[in-house]
């Protein structure tokens, strides 16, 4: 009988589809994903850990193969016998094969433990965006004007001295059209969601806990935050982590580019 880990590397096949499991699921499917990798990899899921010299020799073959070891060698300025320990370790652990006369080729068998990986590894700050933010004195119609110009779905709203007061989003300013209202009279404070319902992420916070909070709360983005006094709720805003974060940020570890992450 199969045990669960199995199962979790079985699932691996899906990740050359993921960019059409997307488009087809939605970004909720996203989210769902990594923090359901890193619940896995938190579990002591059986995953190799590899060295970034093996994670490249992966891609190199992933990207080129079947290609044998002498070449990969020569694009990695090595000699061959350097590489013998870390391919061995790649075929069996089953992300690479070997054939006599043709070379390695890419298995991927433990992609997906690659992947548990690479997320558990990547915090808030690798992957958020920059922040779009309005003053507090601003009409809610400039807080339409600035969302459509800026090509976001959610602004915050700060306060004289820069910290957060809020964040306005395109149903806060629908619901206020709707009521027939003149945007241009109303201040953004009063449709904004106040400071006291927010749910904050932090730099060093994992993309996993940050996905979490997303899916519990329902929310479409979070303001990535600094803390200038904790007792007073008083923040920073220093970026903004989205749905379309995390989306880009799976599309790129299943191609690979994990790297791009931990620089």
């Amino acid at each position: 009988m199969k045990k669960h880990h199995d199962y979790v590397h079985d699932a691996s096949f899906l990740l050359p589809y993921t960019e059409k499991i997307f488009s087809v699921c939605g970004s909720q499917f996203v989210i769902n994903s990594i923090y359901y990798l890193y619940k896995q990899f938190r579990k002591g899921v059986k995953i190799i850990s590899l060295s970034n010299r093996q994670k490249r020799i992966a891609e190199i073959v992933r990207l080129e193969g079947p290609i044998t070891g002498e070449h990969i060698a020569e694009r990695l300025s090595v000699t061959r016998a350097a590489l013998r320990s870390d391919l061995a370790i790649l075929v069996m652990g089953g992300i690479l094969d070997a054939r006599p006369k043709v070379g390695y080729f890419y298995t991927g068998k433990n992609t997906l433990g690659m992947l548990m990986e690479e997320i558990s590894g990547i915090c808030v700050k690798d992957l958020q965006s920059v922040p779009v933010a309005i003053s507090q004195e601003k009409s809610a119609y400039e807080a339409v004007v600035t969302m459509f110009l800026e090509d976001v779905g959610t602004i915050f709203v700060v306060d004289e001295a820069g910290l957060l007061a809020g964040v306005v989003s395109r149903k806060d300013l629908l619901k206020a059209a709707i009521n027939n209202a003149d945007l241009h009279d109303i201040p953004v404070v009063m449709v904004m969601t106040p400071l006291s319902k927010i749910i904050v992420a932090h730099p060093e916070e994992s993309v996993a806990a940050a996905a979490r909070k997303v899916i519990d709360n329902e929310i479409d983005s979070l303001p990535v935050v600094r803390t200038v006094d904790d007792g007073k709720r008083s923040y920073e805003v220093v970026g903004r982590i989205t749905k379309t974060n995390f989306t880009r940020l799976l599309v790129d570890l299943a191609e690979g580019k994990g790297g791009n992450y931990h620089k």
